[in-house]
């Protein structure tokens, strides 16, 4: 009887601990998952400038950056010099993207997001096939207040309007989220958390926006749907700070 009893206990705990180990053998991996998948989508932005180093970024044309372009207090600080022309891109090319990042314009100032830029010899500057989403004092700079709002800040620069103003003043962050989407065929910008310019990026609407446009017998411009990132020089001081960039 003693035996049998001391047998049956041998055995309960045998079973208990064989119930243990499936037990973490069937959560272990929905939790290697879960981490797995929090990790992949953290990782799903690209910094192009943190405050620290602008090594994700050169001179339109240049092997290295403009002198004109420091970094001051963690910003990507343009200060304009004497030559002008010293726009700045991406080292890498983006198709279908998110760029998210904060603007700070000086009183009177101009400046502009670029994408699709394509680098040759005969374009002299980034906005000759980059398009460009304005940055501006809307409230001091003369551009605000000619061809409607097509200049104004937000805007797809002279091509479509924002919908309303949400800048804030110069001196201010302003954050732009750019979406360009050529699966899709739309681009939007998300200027300070309200959505305020939508347009197309390719076909007969694409293109009749830009026969409208002051690009209309502009060779190349827009025709490139992967391209560098550019920031504007317009001779006007401009701050930048925390883009990244998400592929789509």
């Amino acid at each position: 009887m003693k035996k049998l009893l001391i047998l049956t206990i041998a055995l309960s705990t045998l079973v208990a601990c064989k119930k243990k180990e499936e037990k973490v053998e069937e959560t272990e991996p929905q939790t290697t998952t879960e981490t797995s998948e929090a990790t992949e989508k953290k990782e799903e932005w690209t910094v192009l400038f943190d405050g620290s180093n602008a090594d994700q970024w050169r001179g339109y044309g240049m092997e290295t950056m403009p002198a004109e372009w420091t970094i001051e207090e963690g910003t990507l600080a343009f200060t304009p010099g004497p030559e002008g022309g010293k726009n700045i891109i991406t080292k890498d090319k983006y198709t279908s993207f998110v760029l998210s990042l904060e603007w700070k314009i000086s009183e009177a100032g101009n400046s502009g997001i670029f994408w699709g830029v394509f680098e040759a010899p005969k374009f002299k500057e980034p906005y000759m096939t980059g398009p460009e989403i304005q940055v501006l004092d809307n409230l001091r700079h003369p551009d605000a207040k000619i061809a409607g709002k097509l200049h104004q800040a937000g805007a797809l620069y002279d091509m479509v309007e924002p919908s309303e103003d949400t800048t804030k003043p110069a001196g201010e962050w302003n954050l732009c989220v750019i979406t360009i989407d050529q699966k899709a065929n739309k681009g939007t910008v998300v200027l300070n958390g309200k959505e305020v310019t939508t347009f197309p990026l390719h076909g007969k609407d694409w293109e009749d926006m830009v026969n409208n446009s002051k690009f209309k017998d502009w060779d190349g411009f827009g025709e490139y749907n992967t391209g560098h990132i550019g920031l504007q020089d317009h001779s006007d001081k401009v701050w930048y700070r925390n883009i990244k960039i998400k592929r789509l």
